[in-house]
């Protein structure tokens, strides 16, 4: 079945490296009687390592490779030769992205700037080799240490696009058309709701070789919050925005109610996007004429800038993109806008469903065809071994 190529999350398996163990060897040389203990250190078990690399436009590259497991760390050798440490492994993925516990819902680190690299799991220290156990009254020490057990760890990445303005409004809106006219990107356009599956992003040129990222996110219906429509799916990708561009459609009857019933969407998935700043575009005005424009000025809400707009005629294009411009870097300075992370609610997202419910909507396949991606029949031997307190416990 034909896939998109946009992935904004993955569940992926990860392990670090078991460490090396120690060697317990003793010095056998001619001519050189009681040689004693000479083995050697293991080597230090592989880590996975998670970088942010903004060549990477999506997660697409982890779907297909969902085990990232590190080496483990090689044993000590003869003539206290240290084993070689284990190959660490690194996942890359595209700035902005987030990760959270796969069985907990934890959240454990946000990856915002390009070449931003943080440790996941470290692998397992090393055995000590016999020669580190021997005394003046032990000369001989048959023992050495196991390396430490590797850390594995089933995680979450989620990632939530860094855009300065994200494009928020009802189905049939005007936002992808808005988004081609303003930027070359060039997203579906169509006349029936839902047109946008998945998020676009685009560059505006602004005066004197100034620009700012523009994204858009399939419509908003009412209970969106709640999973209706596309839902949850897509509003992550607006928490990073620093200013929002609510876009509502002349030919509605109520537009005010249509801006209410949006930000309360917003609100309701996460209290921190009311908080933003805010500019409401009335698009498609091309089909009205002066006179209309002013009655529709009285019902408009007078508690952020409003403008009227046309992406088919250019009607306002200029001054909203000086418009943005002036909100943008009024008090963000032009900056990502920060954010507060939870911890994912787990029981509340079926991530297999969701991402068959999107590919069924785009080939109309019948409901009961279905996928399973997860593989929970992981083949993994464990060396469960403990360092013991006292030398009785070594013999």
């Amino acid at each position: 079945m034909p896939e998109s190529s946009f992935v904004d999350y993955v569940k992926i398996y990860c392990r670090s490296g078991k460490g090396g163990r120690g060697s317990r060897h003793f010095r056998r040389e001619k001519y050189i009687p009681k040689g004693g203990p000479d083995g050697g250190d293991g080597g230090r078990g592989g880590h996975i390592f998670i970088r942010a690399n903004r060549n990477l436009w999506t997660l697409l590259h982890l779907r297909y490779d969902r085990h990232i497991m590190a080496t483990a760390g090689e044993p000590g050798n003869a003539k206290r030769s240290t084993g070689a440490d284990g190959e660490d492994r690194l996942i890359e993925v595209p700035p902005g992205t987030v990760v959270y516990d796969a069985d907990t819902g934890e959240y454990l680190m946000d990856l915002t700037e390009d070449g931003e690299q943080r440790i996941l799991l470290r692998g397992g220290k090393g055995g000590l080799g016999n020669t580190h156990f021997k005394t003046s009254t032990n000369q001989a020490p048959r023992y050495a240490q196991p390396g430490e057990p590797a850390q594995e760890r089933m995680i979450i990445l989620q990632l939530k696009m860094l855009a300065d303005v994200g494009l928020v409004g009802l189905p049939n809106a005007g936002k992808s058309t808005l988004l081609s006219v303003l930027t070359a990107a060039k997203p579906k356009i169509a006349n029936y709701p839902f047109t946008t599956l998945e998020p676009n992003l685009g560059m505006v040129a602004y005066r004197d070789n100034r620009s700012f990222v523009m994204a858009d996110i399939p419509g908003i219906i009412e209970g969106a919050s709640e999973g209706r429509g596309l839902g949850l799916r897509f509003l992550r990708h607006i928490e990073r925005n620093a200013l929002l561009l609510f876009m509502i459609s002349c030919e509605s009857d109520h537009i005010r109610e249509d801006y209410e019933l949006l930000l309360n969407e917003l609100k309701q998935y996460n209290e921190g996007l009311g908080e933003k700043k805010r500019v409401l575009a009335v698009t498609k005005a091309d089909l009205l004429d002066d006179e209309l424009k002013e009655m529709l000025r009285e019902e408009l809400p007078d508690d952020l800038p409003v403008i009227f707009i046309s992406a088919v005629t250019g009607e306002g294009m200029t001054t909203l993109k000086d418009l943005l411009w002036q909100e943008l870097n009024r008090e963000t300075k032009h900056e990502i806008a920060e954010l507060t992370h939870r911890d994912m609610d787990l029981q509340s997202i079926a991530w297999d469903d969701e991402e068959q419910a999107l590919d069924r909507y785009r080939q109309n396949l019948p409901a009961d065809v279905e996928e399973d991606w997860d593989d929970d029949d992981i083949d993994i031997e464990w060396l469960d071994e403990s360092v013991p307190d006292s030398e009785e416990e070594w013999k």
